[in-house]
């Protein structure tokens, strides 16, 4: 597959992906395998092009953060609860990001980990479906602090390939008494800070490659990027309403069988 269609090709998966409580950079990972590219060679694309899907939030909740940020400058109790509650949530992914940075790194070529992941996700969701509370905490301004802290520790866990950002999130705040629309929309919410800091320091460290067209380039960045962002529009508006009338559990059956499915194949390639 040349370059081109690769690029396409992973921008559908990450803007499909990135919201789901499927893991985007998982899927990343078995599409890699699958298609038996070099992974060093796609690694800051595939996180780089997270931005696409980032920018389709901003998009589609351009009137919240516009509320926020006008009720920030007039020293607003809901703006500043609100902001409060994304940076707490977003302190412990950034310190432990950071330190486990190359342990991380080292995660990220072993498709073998997202397959067991994937599924232990997928039962993990269903228990906390089967045995959560109906959550009572509506609007993100609402999560009391120790709770917008619990929720960044708990996103931490998909440090994990396969264990999905997203999935993390929601399920940890909905197991902290979260309504489950509320949840997602934290979750998309706080991806902003998590991965515009996650390619901040993907860029910086491989700037001098990509300035000099080693692995690949901008152009093809920017190609997955636009793709993702056009996917992740769609995907956003369908995953809300699904999670408000059906919960999580297709998606818990989804990770069971994609993860076994890949378990089998990559124990047999």
């Amino acid at each position: 597959m040349d370059t081109t269609a690769t690029a396409v090709l992973l921008g559908i998966v990450e803007g499909l992906t990135e919201f789901l409580p499927v893991s985007s950079t998982g899927h990343l990972i078995l599409a890699g395998a699958l298609l038996g590219y070099d992974d060093e060679q796609w690694k800051v694309f595939n996180i780089v092009i997270q931005l696409g899907a980032i920018a389709a939030v901003v998009v589609l909740y351009w009137r919240t953060f516009w509320a926020v940020l006008h009720g920030l400058l007039k020293r607003e109790a809901v703006s500043i609860r609100f902001a409060r509650n994304l940076i707490l949530a977003f302190v412990p992914a950034a310190v432990i990001g950071l330190a486990l940075h190359k342990q991380i790194e080292a995660l990220l070529g072993e498709p073998e980990v997202v397959a067991v992941a994937l599924i232990l996700g997928g039962f993990a969701i269903l228990v906390i479906e089967r045995l959560a509370k109906r959550g009572h905490i509506v609007g993100v301004a609402d999560i009391p602090l120790s709770r917008s802290l619990g929720i960044g520790v708990i996103q931490c866990l998909a440090m994990i390939p396969g264990v999905s950002r997203s999935g993390a999130t929601i399920l940890g705040a909905v197991s902290l008494g979260v309504e489950r629309r509320t949840a997602a929309e934290f979750s998309f919410f706080l991806a902003i800070p998590t991965m515009l800091g996650a390619s901040a320091v993907e860029i910086a460290k491989n700037r001098e490659a990509l300035m000099s067209g080693g692995g690949v380039g901008f152009q093809m960045i920017a190609l997955g990027m636009l793709v993702s962002f056009v996917v992740a529009i769609v995907v956003i508006k369908a995953f809300v309403s699904i999670v408000s009338r059906r919960g999580f559990s297709p998606f818990a059956w989804y990770r069971i069988i994609a993860g076994a499915a890949a378990l089998i194949w990559l124990l047999n390639k």
